[in-house]
């Protein structure tokens, strides 16, 4: 794969989209994904990831928190710049996530469309020590399970209802379905009440709506 920008600038990259996260979060106290969605609205995320200079080495990372957030008209005046930037959890998200977006050439805005900020950063405990293949791969697992159709959604879809009208027949929250179609909550973890619910409205067997794991993934 041909990179945007020369592996000699990944190292400077790295550094200042995780001090633009740390700043912007534990600084400007702003939700770490509401920043990524800053990030990318703005259309900073597109110049830092086709590697313009004065975006990934020409600003440091609070200079680009700083763009950023006058771009959206949010602040005007910021807090004074840290002296000393920790590699605290919302430092390493940014960190990882520039060398995630070089490794795999992945725009920021397809993988803030696949996978949480927040949940990057519940990846922190067991990774911020392993090395970045280590998490590019992690990372590409969760995104490929997300975009594999869940058994109730299969189910669902081979009946023929909608959310709602599953929703409906059943008891189910739709809310709560919706978390479970999309994985974002466990369906293995529902209460036995609302598989049972969910599996005789479609027909199928209380089995055949949990999920299986394909393959482990090393801590």
């Amino acid at each position: 794969m041909i990179r945007a920008y020369a592996e000699s600038y990944l190292d400077d990259a790295m550094e200042n989209l995780g001090e633009a996260f740390d700043y912007a979060v534990n600084t400007c106290h702003l939700e770490i994904d509401d920043f990524m969605a800053l990030f990318v609205t703005t259309g900073f995320s597109d110049a830092f990831g086709k590697g313009v200079p004065k975006i990934i080495v020409g600003l440091s990372g609070t200079e680009l928190t700083m763009e950023i957030l006058s771009k959206a008209k949010l602040m005007e005046s910021f807090p004074d710049p840290r002296v000393a930037y920790t590699f605290s959890p919302e430092y390493w998200c940014g960190w990882v996530l520039a060398y995630y977006q070089w490794r795999t050439g992945r725009s920021f805005r397809d993988i803030a469309n696949n996978v949480s900020m927040v949940e990057i950063r519940r990846l922190y405990g067991a990774l911020h020590e392993a090395s970045e293949e280590k998490f590019v791969a992690t990372l590409n697992e969760i995104i490929r399970r997300k975009n594999n159709p869940s058994n109730l959604q299969r189910q669902r879809r081979r009946i023929g209802y909608s959310q709602k009208e599953l929703s409906d027949r059943s008891g189910v929250n739709l809310r709560t379905l919706q978390q479970y179609e999309s994985k974002a909550k466990d369906i293995n973890k529902a209460s036995a009440i609302s598989v049972v619910a969910l599996a005789r409205v479609l027909g199928c067997g209380v089995e055949e709506l949990l999920e299986y794991p394909t393959e482990n993934i090393d801590a």
